[in-house]
């Protein structure tokens, strides 16, 4: 189940989302090595973790087992403002768009082979299903090229926003992913169910600050 988590609901969410700073860490600075946002407390968060960030919690059985995040692109996100060389032109900045980053899943629940993992395909379902009613039509993201594919046949319209570039030994690309109805049909006909992958209330009318 995936919990959309904004501001005003972090009071509700502070273990959960204590537990997703430290998956970050695990992640993004144990594992990938990127020892420039290391934190002496084993927490890794930045500046785009305040109150525009919209948090992606999945969670089951009452553990955190996947997390990812959405900012707004109006305002300055981590493309446009630590990786604009990723992109031929200026970053996208719409208010249909959001950037979708920090993208991980906890040791627990990973899976190997080619097809994507389960957590990861409900993180993503959840930005379709929540991002739909309010208006979002797509995401820019940074990511490996290897998803590229995979997001296509989820019949998401992804498009480079420029050449890959090698980061910390992953070749990274950014692209601008669009998607609508059929998307979520796919994604739903991927998961093998049309239930619903959101927690009760994010499917009321949490919104990204603006």
């Amino acid at each position: 189940m995936i919990h959309v988590v904004n501001a005003d609901q972090f009071r509700n969410y502070h273990d959960l989302l204590e537990e997703a700073w430290r998956l970050r860490h695990r992640i993004f600075v144990k594992e990938m090595g990127w020892s420039a946002i290391a934190r002496d407390d084993g927490r890794e968060i930045d500046e785009f973790d305040d109150d525009h960030a919209v948090h992606l919690l999945a969670v089951a059985d009452g553990e955190l087992v996947g997390y990812s995040r959405l900012l707004p692109t109006t305002r300055p996100y981590v493309l446009s403002s630590h990786l604009p060389e990723l992109c031929e032109g200026p970053p996208p900045s719409a208010p249909h768009i959001v950037e979708w980053s920090r993208i991980g899943v906890s040791e627990k629940v990973r899976t190997s082979g080619r097809r994507l993992n389960p957590t990861a395909l409900d993180l993503l379902t959840a930005i379709v299903e929540w991002g739909l009613p309010r208006g979002i039509r797509g995401f820019v993201s940074e990511m490996p090229t290897s998803w590229l594919l995979r997001l296509l046949q989820l019949h998401i319209h992804a498009l480079p926003l420029g050449l890959p570039r090698t980061i910390d030994g992953v070749e990274i690309v950014a692209v601008n992913a669009g998607f609508d109805e059929r998307s979520l049909r796919q994604l739903q006909a991927v998961r093998g169910s049309t239930e619903s992958v959101l927690a009760d209330h994010s499917r009321s009318t949490i919104k990204l600050a603006s």
